[in-house]
């Protein structure tokens, strides 16, 4: 929040019921259910929805910390959402797909790419995807790790656009802005936000090479309703704000360069989502449980 306050957090002691895991908490996306967030982990290859009111895990796909391509296992998910009707896309990085889950049969109920081909040709297969995002017209936005490749797809398979994101070497969760434009960061040190156009044309860049402004691997960025972008800066453990007319710091959650867990501090923060509005108005980051 704006006053810095701590409003939610998952999982406190006790959250966890008896056999439950939560490890590597990667994004953290509220879910339009209006009860439910959903947070893949990408390292222990899983996805899971934690209900807000109950803290709870009230449901789970992928094994947790055994990777694999078949029926109920992930690899490396990242970017899991709740689309409209319930099911769950996720984009699984080191299967090289991007899938939508049934929530109730957890079946794969659509798929884009081929598993375990890890080469940019879109939508037949894809390199790395690390970004899923749902747009309003039913399309996914998919992010490539391999190649700097960003691209829009429909889930009937239909190729709209695909273009590299020039001079980012780690792209990450890219996101369709109401213009049109399109942000993401690049996940490395140091780190840049990104605004470009469908064709890869560069809108604007922040890219501080030193001193407190330089990012370093920053992993989410979006565009909040006053035109400043939030991101959360990984490795320097804070979450900021930067307003795009003048590259400054505007609001800043975290100490630069200190890692903690308690009041004021974060922990490789590497996640984050604005509230609803019928939610009340919070952001959500998350954070590594290493």
């Amino acid at each position: 929040m704006p006053d810095r306050q701590i409003v939610w957090e998952f999982p406190r002691p006790g959250d966890l019921l008896p056999g439950q895991h939560f490890r590597w908490p990667d994004d953290a996306f509220y879910a339009p259910d209006g009860k439910s967030i959903v947070i893949n982990e990408e390292e222990a290859h899983a996805i899971v929805l934690v209900d807000y009111a109950t803290h709870r895990i009230v449901w789970q796909y992928g094994v947790s910390e055994r990777r694999g391509s078949a029926k109920g296992y992930l690899n490396g998910p990242d970017d899991a959402y709740m689309l409209p009707d319930g099911s769950i896309s996720v984009a699984d990085i080191r299967n090289c797909r991007v899938i939508r889950i049934d929530q109730v049969t957890k079946t794969i109920m659509a798929q884009l790419g081929r598993t375990g081909l890890c080469l940019h040709h879109p939508p037949k297969s894809f390199g790395l995807p690390n970004g899923d995002t749902p747009l309003l017209n039913g399309h996914v936005l998919v992010t490539e790790i391999l190649g700097s490749w960003v691209s829009e797809v429909g889930w009937d398979g239909t190729l709209y656009w695909t273009t590299r994101a020039p001079g980012i070497r780690y792209p990450s969760d890219a996101q369709l802005l109401p213009d049109g434009n399109v942000l993401l960061v690049d996940y490395a040190r140091p780190g840049q936000i990104l605004i470009m156009s469908s064709r890869g044309q560069v809108v604007w860049r922040y890219a501080i090479r030193s001193g407190a402004s330089m990012l370093d691997h920053p992993s989410l960025a979006i565009e909040l309703s006053n035109g400043l972008i939030a991101l959360n800066d990984d490795f320097r453990n804070r979450v900021i704000v930067v307003d795009p007319r003048t590259n400054k710091i505007v609001w800043q959650y975290g100490v630069d360069d200190r890692r903690g867990r308690s009041a004021g501090l974060l922990f490789i923060p590497d996640g984050i989502d604005i509230k609803p509005v019928s939610w009340g108005v919070t952001t959500a980051t998350t954070g590594s449980t290493r």
